[in-house]
């Protein structure tokens, strides 16, 4: 398997170690803030679908200690770099990285699993540019589109428990469309990139064989005027407080 060069980057102000390919996709604060909307709780068990090298999972094991994380990745040396993540922060023994195209992961390879969340390509390949379309972390692939990944996280998922997706904004009709099939209770929570500025982001959580109706959240300003980051924004991304989108 070739080696491809490395940084060693931090998460969460250094609580988590995290290697990552100098070229290519790199990591932001989306999965920082993906780890930080699921609800989990100690004991329980939660799958990262697309789980590129790790980094939400390893910000959920942060938060929680007692979890148990399922990380699933296609690529193999983003798998790779997973394990030597998990292991570089000793949470080798509770996340389980597991080598497979998401569309071919069933419950029945899971067991009963309490929370899916997903960081899912943001780009169909009709909008993105030609020199993009390969890359498999920002572009879908093949039929695997959005409508994909949300059907496999609403079929691992036990019913009640939860799936929790951060997506661009201009993508909410898609996803809310998608989750209605099996699930109820969805919460909206907009990133605001700054005060008056409209949201490039979104957390979207929801439940499923719950009835509950959709609830638009106020949501979180990111950062202020001058560019640094909100006190909000800093109790996730430093220290690995869970997102109140109730």
């Amino acid at each position: 398997m070739r080696s491809d060069p490395t940084t060693l980057d931090g998460l969460l102000d250094g609580r988590v170690r995290f290697s990552q390919p100098t070229d290519g996709y790199r990591v932001a604060m989306d999965a920082v803030m993906l780890a930080a909307a699921v609800p989990a709780r100690a004991h329980d068990h939660v799958v990262d679908l697309g789980a590129g090298a790790g980094a939400a999972s390893l910000c959920l094991a942060a938060r929680l200690a007692d979890c148990r994380i399922t990380a699933i990745e296609v690529d193999p040396i983003a798998a790779r770099l997973a394990r030597d993540n998990a292991a570089l922060n000793d949470a080798a023994g509770r996340i389980t990285v597991i080598e497979a195209a998401i569309e071919t992961v069933t419950a029945d390879h899971l067991g009963t699993v309490d929370h899916v969340m997903a960081n899912p390509p943001y780009l169909p390949p009709s909008r993105a540019a030609p020199s993009a379309r390969g890359d498999r972390a920002t572009v879908e692939q093949g039929d695997v589109d959005l409508a994909v990944w949300i059907r496999v996280a609403l079929t691992l998922v036990r019913p009640k428990g939860s799936v929790s997706f951060i997506q661009r904004a201009d993508r909410l009709d898609d996803l809310i469309a998608g989750l209605r099939q099996a699930a109820g209770e969805i919460i909206v929570f907009p990133l605001w990139p700054k005060p008056g500025r409209a949201a490039k982001r979104i957390l979207v959580r929801a439940r499923r064989n719950v009835s509950s109706p959709l609830s638009l959240k106020p949501g979180m300003v990111l950062h202020c005027d001058d560019g640094a980051y909100t006190a909000a924004a800093e109790s996730v991304l430093k220290h690995a407080m869970p997102i109140p989108m109730e």
